[in-house]
């Protein structure tokens, strides 16, 4: 493996369906010292191609093969939604490499066996009419209800990168949700600071399931935004800018 090099190494992680251009406004004016790394997900990105394996795990090992040829050692994750379950795995399996870990709209805990039937119906309905029709109802719900008029360009182009991924990755990752595992030993036995990032409208993580988890990293910070919902780094980009940002400054 390469030396690390002297720059802090930041990883950010997308969620399903979504691409690495998430991060491109986000991360537009970070500082020069950090490295900033953005790979995008099996199946995902501007050219995507399915492969044959989506478990969370495969991800991970995907993801770590990319910071490994980039010559990264010690990284801070930060992971939306999916890439916080793809950051949780990363973690589990090399902790010695994890600065620290950002979960953007995400949890440790593994999907009920409601969300599980949900998944189940969800690839029906791609089977059956489509990624684009699947997804222009998925994704607008997303959205805490008062931002939804507001944001309404920043919807289109999310609604656009998820339309343009392939059937083959939307269904692998809708299975690859439904199956991954609990990972809540991952925060308690945590030895890397842990920042969560929720929103008080968030569907997709809700917050009274992401409290409890708050408590069970030695080192925890949190951002708790109202009038959020699962997508904060669109929904309020300046306040969790500045919570990654800040959470960096103190890891790195």
């Amino acid at each position: 493996m390469s030396t690390a090099p002297s720059q802090p190494t930041l990883v950010f992680l997308h969620g399903f369906a979504e691409s690495p251009d998430i991060w491109a406004d986000f991360t537009r004016d970070f500082p020069t010292r950090y490295r900033l790394l953005m790979p995008a997900l099996p199946g995902h990105g501007p050219n995507p191609q399915p492969v044959a394996d989506y478990t969370i795990e495969a991800q991970a090992q995907a993801v770590l093969a990319e910071f490994d040829a980039a010559g990264a050692n010690k990284v801070v994750l930060v992971g939306h939604s999916m890439g916080g379950y793809v950051a949780l795995a990363l973690a589990e399996a090399h902790p010695e490499r994890v600065a620290g870990l950002v979960l953007f709209h995400s949890t440790a805990l593994p999907d009920t066996d409601e969300k599980r039937a949900a998944r189940d119906e969800s690839a029906g309905f791609v089977r059956r009419h489509g990624v684009g029709k699947y997804m222009r109802s998925a994704i607008r719900p997303l959205l805490a209800p008062g931002n939804r008029k507001r944001l309404a360009a920043e919807l289109k182009q999310l609604e656009d990168t998820a339309a343009a991924t392939p059937e083959a990755t939307i269904l692998g990752c809708l299975e690859a949700l439904k199956h991954r595992p609990d990972n809540i030993h991952i925060l308690r036995d945590a030895k890397f600071p842990v920042l969560f990032i929720g929103g008080h409208d968030d569907p997709a993580v809700p917050l009274d399931t992401l409290l409890p988890q708050l408590a069970l990293p030695a080192q925890s910070h949190a951002l708790l935004l109202r009038g959020v919902g699962h997508l904060g780094f669109i929904e309020a980009p300046e306040l969790t800018r500045r919570a990654v940002l800040d959470f960096c400054a103190a890891v790195c």
